[in-house]
């Protein structure tokens, strides 16, 4: 994509290295069969343990816990590579960076023993059951409950739009505690009695991706189930979303610049009037708009992840990030879309789907509206604090 944009600088050549493994599995091992998994809802599980092999999945894990230890650069490189190849449909992202950091920064020594190896090496595969049908971006709205009982505690309620649910051997859930209206985090195992796995939902997008309802029947669970303190979810929550919407910005720009570059190609060779569709002006100008915000996304989108890796990031900046790419994606499918006139419209060409795919992005892990509240707060912090 380099050719398209402007060098980047973050990388070293181990990295490249890296990104040029991937770039092959992910083109002979997903990419043929990616719309077959489009059609059936979902993906196998041996492409995880496949990617698990390649060392895809939870970079970052400590090698005590079977991972690399790798720093975050390599993250970044295997969410890109996916992404530039318009392969939404395999979860690795939620599971290495939504539901996976939670067990590396605040589970035990025994929790993470039990499930990190298996996590690294996809024989695991971890989901976040944290929204509700009358819980979204609100997680105090939260109604599932764990109550305390002799030694453990008894989880109910119900989940929705669980990214990994029909496959899922963890979920990482959210509930209020019997004892406060203080949310928990807790490792639930998908095998245990009373978890139920809902419908896998039909959505506008991410076919291939499973998504799913989910329901905790008087789930009984023991006191290592509790990921770190009772009654400390928020703040475990508050410490992940910056990570978690990170992820998001990195997955965006990348489907964003992997459209343009498919459109740039298409207007080339298509002809009208005689002419390349590329000689429009109409089609000039709209690419060169595309070009301009893709530019300010990948500076924007670098400086992140260099925060992230000094630890400066941000819950605000983040959000913005977030906010400004997923909007930017938007912009982005839909003016290159449109220049591949009525043939962009049906789903054999990759715009259509990453159309339809893109329109997640500004709901999924925080509104475009929650985000612009969260940037308000910092303008004014005495005042919102006050509200």
């Amino acid at each position: 994509m380099t050719e398209l944009l402007f060098p980047r600088h973050l990388f070293q050549p181990e990295h490249e290295d890296f990104r040029a493994q991937v770039r092959r599995f992910v083109a002979e091992r997903i990419v043929p069969h990616h719309r077959d998994w489009e059609r059936a809802g979902q993906v196998p599980r041996d492409i995880w343990r496949q990617a698990g092999q390649l060392g895809m999945l939870c970079c970052t894990v400590d090698s005590r816990w079977g991972g690399a230890g790798a720093d975050y650069l390599y993250t970044v490189v295997a969410l890109e590579e996916m992404a530039f190849a318009h392969a939404a449909g395999p979860g690795f992202g939620i599971h290495s960076e939504m539901a996976v950091p939670y067990l590396a920064h605040f589970g035990s020594d025994a929790q993470r023993e039990r499930w990190l190896p298996r996590l690294v090496a996809g024989d695991a595969i971890a989901a976040v059951a944290m929204t509700e049908p009358a819980a979204g971006s609100d997680l105090r709205a939260i109604r599932t409950r764990a109550r305390r009982t002799d030694g453990g505690w008894r989880l109910s309620g119900q989940k929705v739009f669980i990214s990994n649910g029909q496959l899922a051997d963890l979920f990482v859930v959210a509930a209020k505690t019997d004892d406060d209206e203080r949310l928990s985090i807790f490792l639930v195992d998908a095998g245990l009695p009373g978890v139920q796995r809902g419908r896998k939902l039909e959505k506008l997008g991410h076919h291939a991706q499973d998504t799913s309802e989910l329901f905790f029947d008087e789930v009984q669970l023991d006191g290592a189930d509790l990921l770190g303190e009772a009654g400390q979810g928020m703040r475990y929550l508050m410490h992940g979303l910056a990570r978690e919407r990170l992820t998001i910005c990195i997955t965006c720009q990348a489907r964003a610049e992997a459209v343009f570059r498919d459109t740039c190609a298409y207007v080339a060779e298509r002809r009208v009037f005689d002419a390349p569709l590329s000689q429009m002006q109409n089609t000039r100008f709209a690419l060169a708009t595309a070009k301009a915000d893709l530019l300010a996304g990948r500076a924007l989108v670098d400086r992140l992840i260099a925060e992230h890796m000094a630890g400066t990031l941000d819950a605000t900046t983040a959000a913005a990030g977030k906010l400004w790419v997923t909007e930017m994606l938007g912009r982005c499918v839909d003016a290159c879309l449109q220049q591949h006139g009525g043939w962009g419209y049906m789903s054999e060409y990759e715009v259509s789907r990453a159309y339809a795919d893109a329109r997640v992005e500004r709901i999924a892990g925080g509104t475009s509206e929650i985000m612009k509240e969260i940037i308000a707060r910092g303008l004014w912090p005495r005042a919102s604090g006050s509200n």
